[in-house]
C-alpha cells in the first residue's frame, strides 16, 4: 500500500506502508505499574463558535473514547492539559467532562479516573494574593470531590503570578493539600508545555525548583499520592524520584524517555501519567502486560518504536502536541473529523502531520491502515497537497 507525502526537504516521496496494525494486550492482563493515560477531547465542529466562546464537545464521542482507553487496561487523567486545558477547555466544560466521565465509566470494573484540579477560572491577571488563588483551587477541590474522582493538583499560571518567593509556594500548597478529602496527585508541568509556568515553584533554576517542591511534599506527604513530573528531562526525574519519602509515588510524565523510566532501576520505578498513552495506547498495554510478566525484551521491542513518534508528537513548540494526538486520533477512526477547540488543528504544518502518519505506521498504531490512507490523503488535499 502506498501514500505521496510531503517531507522536509519540500519534496513528495512515495511512501509505502507496513500496515501491521498492533493488538493490545489480552483481555484480564494485569500491571505492576500504575498507568493513567492524559485523554483527548472530542469537538463538535457543529456548534463550536470563535475563540472565546465557551468550548463545544462531541460528549459521545469524547467518553467513547475514555472507554476504549479504559478497555485498554489504562486509567484516565481527566480535564489535564491533554484535554486542551487552558487551551481552549474552560473550567466550566472541564467540570462537566470530568462529571460525565465518572458517570459514564461507573460500569466499567476498575476504572481509575483521576482528575485536574487548577484555578484556570481565576485568569492570571486578576490574581492579586497568594489568598486569591487558594480560594479559586478550592472552587475547583471542591467541585471535583462531590464527583468522587481522584484530584491532580495541576500547576496554577495565577500562582506563578502572584508567588514573590518558595515560601508562597509551601503556604498555598500546604492549605489545598489540607482540604483534600484523599491523597491527590501534585504535577510539576515545565514551561516547555506552558511558558507561563516558567519560574513554577520560585525559582528558575531546577535544582531550586525541585528543593521547594520536594518540601511540599515532605511537610505534606499524607495527602500526597505521588507527583507527575513533565519536565522532559531523564536524569533529573530519577533524582527527584530516589528522593521522594517513603509511600509517594513518581509518575513520568516524561513523553521523551518513558520506556526506561517506567522500567526502572535497582534503586525505584515511576508509574505513569502520559499524554502520549492517548495516542500509544495498545502499545501501551502491550508493553506493561509484557512487564508485568517479567518479560523485559517484549517490553522494549514493543515501546521501541513509539518513541520516535512521541518525540514528534511532542517536539517543540511541545504545548501544541495535542494537534498530533488528536490527528491520530482521527486516522484510527475515533471521531469523523480532524477539527479542534480554540482552531489548534491548524497549529502544525503538513510535513509534521505527514511524520506522524509514518511514525504510527512504523509503529503498528495505524489499526486500519486502509481507512487511515483514505483519511491522510484527505487532509493532505483540503491543504492544496
Amino acid at each position: 500500500m502506498h501514500i505521496v507525502l510531503p517531507t522536509a526537504s519540500g519534496e513528495f516521496e512515495n511512501y509505502t506502508l507496513k500496515g501491521d496494525p498492533i493488538g493490545g494486550a489480552p483481555a484480564g492482563s494485569t500491571f505492576n505499574r500504575i498507568a493513567y493515560s492524559a485523554a483527548h477531547v472530542v469537538a463538535d465542529p457543529l456548534r463550536s463558535g470563535e475563540l472565546n466562546q465557551p468550548a463545544a464537545l462531541d460528549w459521545a464521542r469524547t467518553i467513547e473514547y475514555r472507554r476504549y482507553l479504559i478497555g485498554q487496561g489504562l486509567g484516565i487523567a481527566e480535564a489535564m492539559d491533554t484535554a486542551q486545558r487552558g487551551m481552549g477547555l474552560t473550567w466550566d466544560t472541564a467540570l462537566e467532562l470530568i462529571e460525565r466521565t465518572m458517570q459514564e465509566t461507573r460500569d466499567m470494573a476498575g476504572a481509575r479516573i483521576a482528575s485536574g484540579c487548577g484555578t484556570d477560572h481565576l485568569p492570571a491577571q486578576s490574581a492579586t494574593s497568594c489568598g486569591d488563588v487558594i480560594r479559586a483551587y478550592a472552587t475547583q477541590l471542591e467541585a471535583i470531590q462531590r464527583t468522587g474522582s481522584r484530584v491532580i493538583l495541576m500547576a496554577s499560571r495565577a500562582l506563578t503570578r502572584v508567588a514573590r518567593s518558595r515560601d508562597d509556594y509551601l503556604r498555598v500548597y500546604g492549605e489545598v493539600l489540607a482540604m483534600c478529602d484523599k491523597p491527590v496527585i501534585l504535577h510539576w508541568l515545565g514551561d516547555m508545555f506552558d511558558p507561563e509556568l516558567k519560574g513554577y515553584w520560585g525559582s528558575d533554576n531546577l535544582d531550586e525548583a525541585a528543593d521547594a517542591c520536594l518540601t511540599v511534599i515532605t511537610e505534606n506527604a499524607g495527602k500526597i499520592d505521588g507527583i507527575k513530573i513533565s519536565l522532559l528531562d531523564d536524569a533529573r526525574e530519577i533524582a527527584f524520584r530516589r528522593r521522594l519519602p517513603e509511600g509517594v509515588r513518581m509518575y513520568t510524565g516524561d513523553d521523551f524517555n518513558y520506556p526506561s523510566l517506567i522500567k526502572g532501576d535497582a534503586e525505584g520505578y515511576s508509574h505513569a501519567l502520559l499524554g502520549i498513552f492517548d495516542a500509544i495506547a495498545p502499545a501501551a498495554s502491550q508493553a506493561l502486560a509484557a512487564l508485568a510478566a517479567g518479560d523485559l525484551a517484549r517490553y522494549e521491542r514493543v515501546f521501541a518504536p513509539t518513541v520516535a513518534l512521541s518525540r514528534h508528537i511532542f517536539r517543540m513548540p511541545t504545548q501544541y502536541y495535542k494537534t498530533g494526538v488528536v490527528f491520530l486520533a482521527y486516522l484510527n477512526g475515533f471521531q469523523p473529523h480532524f477539527f479542534m477547540l480554540g482552531g489548534h488543528h491548524g497549529a502544525r504544518p503538513p510535513v509534521y502531520l505527514a511524520d506522524v502518519f509514518r511514525l504510527a505506521d512504523k509503529a503498528g498504531l495505524l489499526r486500519n491502515p486502509d481507512l487511515a490512507v483514505q483519511r491522510m490523503r484527505l487532509v493532505m488535499q483540503t491543504l492544496g497537497l
